[in-house]
């Protein structure tokens, strides 16, 4: 682990520099705290396995694109709570938001006694989302919950059960989402059956050459063998695959499923949880390819940290559902929505859409010069859409065999350098990166001096 920071006063002049950052009053030396170590004993006892953490530290404090763990060490966060921190730990605007609201009332239960902050926000969301058609809003708590809750609307919009879902796509842990999730490892594995007329179709690899003819020609092959279009109700798709390996749905391929659906009468779903609210340079990540969805899943970094989700559609769509069809009991929880709210003005008023097309920008060429210098032949691919890029490892450019141990190794170092990161892909050999869109260009540096430092250490043990 990193040694540990001591404590420091707050001061401008501290915060201008990346690598003296502030610690936090808090983070008192002097103050007995529970170690990681101890935390851990902990958790073995109280919490089951199947929750896992990337990271065997435990979180006191965190700020921006920075956090300390409970022993005062300081880590650089390119996780942002899986794509959830678009505008950082703690923004300002955000905690201000929530605070006010938590002084009026924090929950009474939309489907009770409803109040303004859901209203406001799907009003912001329905101005937010493409196209021109009319729109409306359903608040829930998670992105699984909205996709499920996508996949009822589009059922009662159609009256059709089918589902058609793409190799690498994930879309939450619940059993339905699980049918949909096209990834075995650690999602799916020994908790089978899943629901039925839910059905596969393949996504582009250069890999394993499959090109987006083959793709298209996959999904028609579907509807003659397995998916008889007539019975299938939506076609969900991840702009940009999350689990799968932060690999972007060429525009074609999207333009190709939007003509698929209008020709068969089939809803399209865009899973946007993990790429939406600023994270790809624009709102949702499917405004790139310039197809307009009838349906869209958002949660995530729309609310700052806070848990929020929903589903954002065509009117005549969403009202498909007879009243008490749809909602939850936390759905649109009064809080979050505030601060869904300000996290979406942040948005706005800092100019973080362009700044995530700046910052994919940077962190392309950037990784470019690190796997050139130090990774030659092992850095496969760097891709992505704004600043959703992920680097990916094999073992050599030859083959381009998959090398998620390497890809560990370098995480690991990473962490003990005090670079928090976060792997992807259907090998795990892909490393994403989430940093919050408000990090200064010094914090983003200095992560990335870490990560070739890590490659370099990975590389330096292949080679003993």
């Amino acid at each position: 682990m990193p040694s540990t920071v001591k404590k420091q006063p707050r001061n401008a002049a501290a915060k201008k520099s990346a690598k003296s950052s502030v610690v936090p009053d808090m983070l008192d030396a002097n103050v007995s705290v529970e170690t990681n170590a101890q935390l851990i004993a902990r958790r073995d006892l109280a919490v089951p396995r199947g929750v896992a953490s990337a990271a065997p530290i435990y979180a006191k404090y965190a700020e921006n694109a920075e956090l300390w763990d409970v022993e005062g060490n300081r880590y650089i966060d390119f996780v942002g709570g899986i794509g959830v921190l678009n505008t950082g730990h703690r923004h300002p605007k955000v905690i201000a938001a929530a605070k006010a609201q938590e002084d009026q009332y924090t929950h009474t239960s939309f489907q009770v006694v409803p109040y303004g902050p859901y209203i406001d926000l799907a009003e912001k969301l329905n101005a937010l989302a493409p196209g021109d058609t009319p729109k409306k809003t359903l608040l829930v708590t998670t992105g699984a919950e909205a996709v499920e809750n996508a996949v009822k609307i589009a059922r009662a919009a159609t009256g059709r059960p089918g589902v058609i879902a793409f190799t690498g796509g994930y879309h939450g842990r619940t059993l339905l989402t699980l049918g949909m999730t096209g990834k075995i490892s650690p999602y799916k594995k020994d908790v089978g059956p899943f629901p039925s007329d839910i059905f596969r179709a393949p996504f582009p690899s250069a890999r394993d050459g499959i090109t987006v003819e083959d793709a298209i020609t996959g999904l028609k092959n579907l509807f003659l063998t397995d998916a008889q279009p007539e019975r299938v109700a939506a076609i969900i798709i991840e702009p940009v695959l999350g689990e799968g390996g932060y690999t972007p749905v060429p525009f074609d391929m999207m333009r190709q499923l939007r003509e698929i659906c209008d020709q068969h009468g089939i809803m399209l779903i865009a899973d946007e949880v993990q790429a939406g609210f600023g994270r790809t340079g624009k709102w949702f990540a499917i405004e790139h390819s310039g197809v307009v969805p009838d349906l869209i899943t958002v949660a995530k970094s729309m609310a700052g940290g806070y848990p929020l989700a929903g589903v954002i559609g065509r009117a005549d769509v969403m009202d498909a559902m007879i009243p008490g069809g749809l909602g939850g009991t936390y759905g649109g929880n009064p809080v979050a929505c505030a601060a869904a709210l300000a996290a979406i003005e942040a948005i706005e008023e800092e100019g973080l859409l362009q700044r995530s097309l700046d910052m994919g920008e940077h962190l392309k060429a950037r990784f470019a010069e690190i796997g050139a210098r130090s990774a030659p032949f092992r850095m496969w691919d760097i891709r992505g859409l704004g600043a959703m890029v992920a680097v990916e490892f094999v073992t050599d450019f030859d083959t381009a065999t998959p090398d998620g141990d390497f890809t560990k190794r370098v995480i690991a170092h990473a962490l003990k350098r005090g670079l928090l990161l976060l792997s992807c892909g259907m090998q795990g050999n892909a490393v994403r990166v989430m940093v919050p869109l408000t990090a200064s260009d010094a914090i983003i540096e200095e992560g990335l001096e870490i990560f070739e430092a890590s490659v370099a250490a990975a590389v330096a043990e292949d080679a003993k």
